[in-house]
């Protein structure tokens, strides 16, 4: 298969799966703003998600996503009227597949907040659904070890978490969009 082509201002969809393959939740947009040797840079807002069961909802404020090609998570920095806030799914690395972004969800979630304090979310679900799908102990392990990760980038106010650097890229996604 080839690799597809990616192309900056171009609209793609998110596709997030559960572990055993069924599909998790989808977004009807995302405009690519950046492609890095590590991840590609995303933006959208008002945005259509569909859920695993048919319900649609529109997310509320712009939103800049990260995606990485060998870290297990993404990182969504959201524009909110108090500041910028980050939701971050632990995830496996994408893959870029008919025109949309394609990841596995795996529940657990850590919620950032503007004054750079942050939360675990979502151990419960996780530990269910690693019960359910049989989660091998070697997925496990990257799981923990990449929220650790996440955790110490967000400490250190790295990639995203980097003061301005949401900003910047909703910025770019704006410009894109008057065009």
């Amino acid at each position: 298969m080839e690799k597809e082509e990616l192309i900056i201002g171009k609209k793609y969809l998110i596709h997030a799966y559960k572990h055993d393959g069924k599909i998790h939740r989808s977004w009807d947009e995302a405009v690519l703003l950046e492609i890095r040797d590590e991840y590609l840079v995303f933006g959208n807002e008002k945005t259509k998600v569909t859920e695993s069961d048919g319900r649609t909802w529109r997310t509320k404020e712009p939103a800049v996503l990260y995606f990485f090609y060998n870290s297990w998570y993404n990182i969504i920095g959201q524009y909110k009227k108090d500041g910028i806030y980050f939701y971050c799914n632990i995830a496996s690395p994408f893959i870029v597949e008919e025109g949309a972004i394609k990841y596995i969800d795996y529940d657990l979630d850590l919620r950032v907040f503007p004054d750079g304090s942050f939360k675990v979310l979502d151990r419960g679900e996780y530990k269910y659904h690693k019960s359910i799908m049989r989660y091998s102990e070697k997925i496990d392990s990257i799981l923990k070890s990449e929220l650790t990760n996440l955790i110490n980038s967000v400490r250190q106010k790295e990639l995203a978490f980097e003061p301005g650097t949401v900003e910047h890229y909703y910025n770019k996604y704006k410009e894109i969009m008057e065009k």
